[in-house]
């Protein structure tokens, strides 16, 4: 089944039941947010909003919400995109099976977009206020856009090579946007309009953006596609989509996809900014507000019958789990072509993605050395840091596939636990300071500013990893101290109270105090505000302690010390309390969450599915 828009996809998840309709009245004021997350999160149906309050049109949820479903959208083109990756892995292999290569030329045809005339997303104009407000959180500062298609081209090389597809916040309302004439374009670092964007302002001229919303379902997952630079995102939406995408292109405008359901077209001015947010972001907080680039609409179109579809973000998993995890299906043998030396990498989604990176590489920089010690695997993860969106981690962990050819960094403890045991802390921690890091990471010392830091580890075990809780002495405001697994120990401290980019002298007699207990099998060590809550489950875990710390701001040591600039220690504190320059965390609203509840009644439209 090839889908060329959002309806027949839709139909075809009806048609197969995999998709409820509701046909109550639903508030797109929190409640339709706190719906498709429950729903998301019971491994739910994708969910058609019928009724929408404020709005003619309906809304779409949850359409990529299990694995299975997405490879279910996208089954008639998978293998054939597959195989298009795997040539570029591997091109010998590819060579020896002959039957691939019909759907590989078929594949290279549809990534060139058709031009056409007319298509239905012309069919009527709209306002920005006429959409549905989408408010998934109480703080957000507005409505949202949360699955728009970011359009834009580069002013020096214009057209589909030299454009940009990408899913950046569209804030609708509030804030001081002018009603109906202004919206808020949210991008963070690192992202390929940015550069187009830099280009405009260079030139003193307009940047043309088209907001795209709804149309053909690959067209979303080729948005947040990790594709290396150069190669435009449109041109994978059409292999993925299996056929040529049909863009309406008037004389002097963008090109618009034909079978979009929505299209917001507009520009943003060079020089101008307004505050942008609150929103609730997917590390599972607020993202606050600042200045970022505004658009001025010039028309907004829909076509007939058009569906708003959406998401929520929110602490992972959340639905955009699924999108990594099918791109990471799709990526897997082109790592080590993208990152040499570098056989597996998992962003952490309980992390939050970016906050934390784990690695296996090599380490055959000198194989005759009688003992072997991170060096290429700091190559390793300087190339992460170096280039694609790895470049945003903040926490990078590598080990050496050499000491264990099965060891898998998507299975967290087990890779943890071997790093730990193998990890020399006075020389295998190295830290970047004072560099970019992701704009929706509060930890740092300012927006989009922090530190980065590499856990090397290779060789023989240098330690036997402790597995029950010793006797500990914890100075004042300190307390509940926690076994977590095997190394780790969690504790409560006090509230935090000291500014940014500062170390907090609390933490530092900790470190005094701790140095007179046996702490050799234990190399990291977390304070938390709730110790019992951080330690109840490894999700928990790895949400608080690489969300909430700065690597070089937050991180202490037993017997700590500096030489010729070389931090190292016996054993690692990290400090993963809430700061008080942290943004706060996203909590439901439990009026919202009770009528989610009685929508699962017998008789009502979720019952048996929440």
């Amino acid at each position: 089944m090839i889908y060329r828009n959002l309806k027949t996809c839709l139909d075809d998840l009806e048609r197969t039941k995999q998709l409820v309709r509701i046909n109550e009245p639903i508030d797109p004021f929190i409640e339709a947010g706190a719906i498709q997350r429950r729903v998301f999160q019971a491994g739910g149906p994708a969910l058609l909003f019928t009724n929408v309050k404020g709005t003619k049109f309906p809304m779409a949820a949850n359409i990529f919400g299990t694995l299975a479903r997405t490879k279910f959208i996208f089954r008639a083109t998978l293998r054939r995109v597959e195989a298009m990756l795997s040539a570029k892995a591997d091109p010998a292999s590819v060579l020896k099976k002959p039957a691939l290569w019909p759907g590989l030329a078929l594949g290279a045809w549809h990534t060139l977009p058709k031009t056409v005339s007319n298509g239905p997303i012309m069919a009527h104009t709209t306002s920005i206020s006429q959409l549905p407000q989408l408010v998934s959180w109480p703080m957000d500062g507005g409505a949202y856009v949360t699955l728009p298609l970011v359009y834009s081209e580069s002013p020096s090389k214009p057209g589909y090579m030299g454009s940009n597809l990408g899913m950046y916040r569209i804030q609708l309302s509030g804030n001081e946007f002018e009603k109906d004439r202004e919206v808020g374009l949210h991008y963070q670092i690192h992202r390929g309009i940015g550069y187009h964007h830099a280009e405009a302002i260079a030139r003193k001229t307009r940047l043309p953006v088209n907001i795209f919303v709804g149309g053909p379902p690959a067209m979303t997952l080729a948005a947040i596609m990790p594709l290396p630079e150069g190669i435009a995102e449109m041109l994978f939406a059409g292999a993925l989509g299996g056929h040529r995408v049909p863009m309406v292109k008037r004389p002097g405008e963008l090109p618009i996809p034909a079978e979009a359901d929505f299209c917001i077209r507009g520009y943003i001015d060079p020089g101008v900014q307004k505050p942008e947010g609150p929103f609730g972001d997917h590390l599972g907080y607020y993202s606050l507000a600042h200045d970022f680039p505004v658009m001025q609409v010039s028309e907004v179109l829909h076509r007939e019958g058009a569906v708003w579809p959406f998401t929520t973000v929110g602490r992972p998993p959340q639905e955009d789990t699924m999108f990594g995890a099918f791109i990471h299906e799709l990526t897997a043998e082109l790592v080590p072509q993208v990152f040499g030396g570098v056989h597996q990498v998992h962003a952490v989604d309980a992390a939050g993605v970016h906050p934390l990176l784990l690695a296996v590489g090599s380490e055959r920089y000198v194989p005759y050395a009688g003992e072997r010690q991170p060096q290429e695997l700091i190559t390793n993860g300087l190339s992460l840091l170096g280039t694609t969106q790895t470049s945003l981690s903040k926490y990078v962990i590598l080990a050496a596939r050499e000491d264990d050819p099965e060891l898998s960094c998507h299975d967290v403890p087990r890779f943890l636990g071997h790093v730990l045991e193998r990890l020399d802390l006075s020389r295998d921690l190295h830290f970047i300071t004072r560099t970019t890091m992701d704009t929706l990471d509060y930890s740092g010392i300012s927006l989009n500013q922090g530190s980065k830091v590499l856990w090397t580890a290779a060789g023989n075990p240098k330690r036997e990893l402790g597995t029950a809780l010793p006797a500990l002495s914890l100075p004042d405001g300190f307390s509940n101290p926690r076994f977590f697994a095997p190394g780790m120990l969690v504790l409560s401290g006090p509230a935090h109270a000291q500014p940014r980019d500062t170390h907090d002298p609390a933490m530092e007699n900790l470190c005094q105090v701790l140095v007179k207990a046996d702490l050799r099998g234990f190399p990291l060590i977390v304070v938390a505000d709730d110790a019992e809550f951080t330690a109840d489950s490894w999700d928990n875990f790895l949400w608080v302690t690489f969300t909430r710390s700065d690597p070089a701001t937050d991180t202490y040591g037993l017997n700590g010390f500096t030489h010729c600039k070389h931090w190292g220690c016996t054993s690692m504190v990290v400090d993963a309390r809430l700061k008080t320059y942290h943004a706060p965390a996203l909590v439901s609203v439990a009026e919202i969450e009770k009528r989610v509840d009685e929508l699962a009644l017998p008789g009502r439209p979720l019952y048996g599915i929440i």
